[in-house]
C-alpha cells in the first residue's frame, strides 16, 4: 500500500491564514496559545497519522471488524485495540473537551484541522472516537450531576466509549417512528427496543460503551415531540464509579458494508430480559432537541470525512500521475509522466479545488463555532452561531457530495491502476460514499437548509454570510490579477441569493416546488460558498506571490518563467497553486451557477407528475 500523504502546508494556510485561528489567542479560553504551538501540534498530528493510524487502514478494510454469534461479541482488526490505546494516551480523543473533565481544551478548529489527518489515514478507526466524545457531550450538557461525575471523564479519557443510537428497524431516517419503550422504575427507566446502523456499538476497545438512546417513555405523543433521551451503559456502573453487572445490552449482529469496514455497524437489543437500566439525558419529550446537539456536531464531522478522503485520494493520484509513464507530450513529441497530459491536468485539477476548497469550509465553519463559544458580545455569539447553523448542512452535504466524485476522479486518473487495491484510492471511494447518506441523508440535509437555516430569524444568518461575501468583492472587484474572478463570485452571489428570494416567495404557493429542488439548490449554495473561500485564499496569496515574483524578476504572466521558478521554489509553487485554483473554479464551477439557477426557477415538476 501506497504511504498516507497529506498537503500539511495547506491545513496550516487554511486554519492559521485564512480561517484566523489567532483570533482565538484573544480570548480567555484559548490565551495561552500561540501560532508555533498551533503548528507544532499539527506536525505531531500528521506524524501520528502516518505512523499509527496509517499502517492499520489498509489491514481493516481486508480483514474488518467480526462478529461471534454465539457470544454476541464483536473483534477489530489486528493494530486497532493498539492503535486506540496511543490515540488516548496522546490526548486525542478528548482534545476539544473541556479540561474540567479530562479534556485538552483545545479550539474545535484546531480539531477539526487534526482530524482532518487522522480521517485521511484511517476513517473507520476514527468513528469510535467520534461518537463517544459526541455522547460525552450530552452528558455533559443534560446530564445531572450525578451522571457526569461517573461518565464523563472516562468517556472523554477514552477509556469508556459512547454511541448515538437513534434508527430502529423499518423506520430509517423517519425518527418520529421510534418504538423503543422507557418506563420509569426508581432512579432509573427501564428501556426496551431495538436499534440499528449504530457505530461501533459493540467492540473490544473498552470495557463499556455509553449509548445516547431515544426512547418514548410510556404515554408520551406519537413522533418526535414524544421522545427522550436516555443514557444506556452496556455495564451497569456502580455509585463509586466501578463496573458492575450486564446492563441487558446485546449485540445481535453486524452489517456487511461497502466500505469502512473495520467499523462495526451494529443491531442492539436493550432489554430483550426486562433488565436495561437508562438514565434521563435533559427534559422529559425533549430528547430530539437534545440529540440534535450531537447530531450538528457529528454533521460537521461526516463533511470533514468527504473532505479528509478527497484531499487524501487527491494526493495519491498527484503522486501517481507524477510517476506515471505514458504516451508522449503533445508539445514536445518526448516520453511523458501522466501529469502532462492536458485531461490528466484537468482532472487533478477539479480534485485540488475540491480538496482544498472543502477544507477551507470546514475549517471556517469550526472557527465560527468557535468565535460562538468564546467571544464576549453576545450579538456576535449570536451571529457566528447563526453562521454554523446554516453552513452546517453544507459541511454536511456539499463536502460528502463532492468528495465522493473528487476521490471517483482521483481513481480515474490513475486509470486502472487506481481500480485495484494496492493504491489505495478505490478504498478511499468505497469509505467515502457513506459520508453522504448517514447522519441524515443529504436529501435530509437540502431540506433542512432550505425549510428552516434559510429562514431562520427572518433570513438573518443568511444575510450575515451573504455580506462576508460581499465584504470580499466590494475589496477586490479591481484587484489587477483577480479581478475577473471577483466579479464571477459577485454575479453568482447574486444569482444565489436571487434563487432563494424566489423560493421565499413561490414556496408560499407551490409548497412542493422547493422540496422538489432543495437538493439542487444546496449543491449551488454550497458551490458559491466553496468558490468565495477559494478566492479568498488566492487574495491571500496573492501579496506573498507577488513579492516572490518581483525578487526573481519574473512575471505572473510569463507563464514559462512561472513554470521554471515554481519547480524550484515551493512558497512559489504553493502561492501560484492558489490563484490558479481560485480561477479553475470561477471560470468553471462558478460560471455554471446561472444556468443551475435557470433550471430552479423554470418550475419544472415532471418528476413529480410523472407515473412511476
Amino acid at each position: 500500500m501506497p504511504d498516507f500523504i497529506a498537503d500539511l502546508r495547506d491545513i496550516k494556510f487554511a486554519l492559521i491564514e485564512q480561517a484566523g485561528i489567532e483570533k482565538l489567542f484573544k480570548t480567555e479560553k484559548h490565551k495561552e496559545l500561540d501560532r508555533g504551538t498551533v503548528e507544532s501540534i499539527l506536525d505531531e498530528a500528521y506524524k501520528f497519522a502516518r505512523e499509527v493510524l496509517a499502517p492499520i487502514n489498509a489491514v481493516g478494510d481486508a480483514d474488518g471488524a467480526k462478529f461471534d454469534k454465539a457470544t454476541g461479541k464483536v473483534t477489530l482488526p489486528k493494530g486497532f485495540k493498539e492503535a486506540f490505546g496511543l490515540y488516548r494516551e496522546n490526548g486525542w480523543l478528548g482534545f476539544s473537551a473541556s479540561t474540567e473533565w479530562g479534556g485538552q481544551g483545545m479550539p474545535y478548529a484546531l480539531q477539526i484541522a487534526a482530524n482532518d489527518l487522522f480521517f485521511g489515514a484511517c476513517l473507520a478507526f476514527c468513528l469510535e472516537a467520534l461518537l463517544t466524545t459526541g455522547a460525552a457531550h450530552l452528558v455533559e450538557t443534560f446530564g445531572n450531576d450525578e451522571l457526569k461525575k461517573i461518565f464523563l471523564e472516562k468517556m472523554y479519557t477514552g477509556v469508556w466509549a459512547g454511541t448515538m443510537c437513534l434508527t430502529e428497524p423499518g423506520a430509517g431516517s423517519d425518527v418520529g417512528a421510534c418504538r423503543t419503550k422507557a418506563k420509569k422504575e426508581g432512579d432509573h427507566y427501564a428501556i426496551e427496543g431495538e436499534k440499528i446502523f449504530i457505530s461501533y456499538g459493540e467492540q473490544d476497545l473498552t470495557p463499556n460503551i455509553c449509548h445516547a438512546v431515544l426512547a418514548r417513555i410510556e404515554g408520551a405523543p406519537e413522533g418526535t415531540k414524544g421522545l427522550s433521551l436516555f443514557l444506556v451503559p452496556k455495564v451497569r456502573v456502580k455509585a463509586d464509579g466501578s463496573l458492575g453487572e450486564p446492563n441487558d445490552v446485546v449485540c445481535s449482529g453486524i452489517e456487511h458494508k461497502m466500505g469502512i469496514h473495520a467499523s462495526p455497524t451494529c443491531a442492539l437489543v436493550f432489554g430483550g430480559n426486562g433488565k436495561c437500566h437508562g438514565y434521563l439525558l435533559g427534559e422529559e419529550h425533549k430528547g430530539m432537541r437534545a440529540m440534535f446537539q450531537m447530531m450538528n456536531e457529528a454533521r460537521i464531522d461526516v463533511g470533514l470525512q468527504g473532505a479528509a478522503l478527497a484531499n487524501a485520494a487527491y494526493q495519491l493520484a498527484l503522486a501517481f500521475a507524477r510517476e506515471r509513464k505514458q504516451g508522449k507530450n503533445l508539445v514536445t513529441g518526448k516520453d511523458a509522466t501522466i501529469l502532462e497530459h492536458p485531461d490528466v491536468r484537468h482532472m487533478l485539477m477539479w480534485q485540488k479545488a475540491i480538496a482544498e476548497g472543502c477544507r477551507a469550509l470546514l475549517l471556517r465553519t469550526a472557527i465560527f463555532e468557535d468565535l460562538a463559544n468564546t467571544s464576549a458580545s453576545e450579538e456576535d455569539r449570536n451571529r457566528y452561531n447563526g453562521l454554523v447553523e446554516i453552513l452546517t448542512p453544507i459541511c454536511k452535504a456539499y463536502a460528502s457530495d463532492q468528495g465522493f466524485r473528487s476521490a471517483e476522479l482521483s481513481l480515474q486518473t490513475m486509470g486502472g491502476y487506481g481500480y485495484l487495491k494496492e493504491y489505495g484510492v478505490e478504498q478511499y471511494l468505497r469509505d467515502n460514499k457513506i459520508a453522504s447518506i448517514y447522519e441524515g441523508t443529504n436529501g435530509i440535509q437540502a431540506l433542512d437548509l432550505m425549510g428552516r437555516k434559510l429562514p431562520a430569524k427572518g433570513g438573518a444568518d443568511f444575510k450575515s454570510l451573504i455580506t462576508l461575501m460581499s465584504e470580499l468583492t466590494q475589496k477586490y472587484a479591481k484587484h489587477p490579477t483577480l479581478g475577473p474572478e471577483v466579479g464571477i463570485l459577485a454575479q453568482a452571489r447574486d444569482v444565489l441569493v436571487d434563487v432563494s428570494m424566489f423560493f421565499a416567495a413561490e414556496g408560499a404557493k407551490k409548497p412542493l416546488l422547493p422540496v422538489l429542488n432543495a437538493t439542487v439548490y444546496l449543491d449551488l449554495f454550497g458551490q458559491v460558498v466553496v468558490g468565495w473561500l477559494l478566492i479568498e485564499q488566492a487574495t491571500l496569496a496573492m501579496p506573498r506571490l507577488d513579492a516572490i515574483l518581483k525578487a526573481k524578476g519574473v512575471s505572473l504572466t510569463d507563464a514559462a518563467a512561472l513554470q521554471k521558478l515554481c519547480d524550484a521554489d515551493a512558497d512559489a509553487k504553493f502561492y501560484a497553486g492558489k490563484v490558479k485554483v481560485a480561477q479553475f473554479y470561477a471560470r468553471r464551477a462558478l460560471t455554471q451557477c446561472a444556468a443551475k439557477a435557470a433550471v430552479l426557477k423554470a418550475g419544472d415538476q415532471s418528476a413529480l407528475e410523472v407515473a412511476l
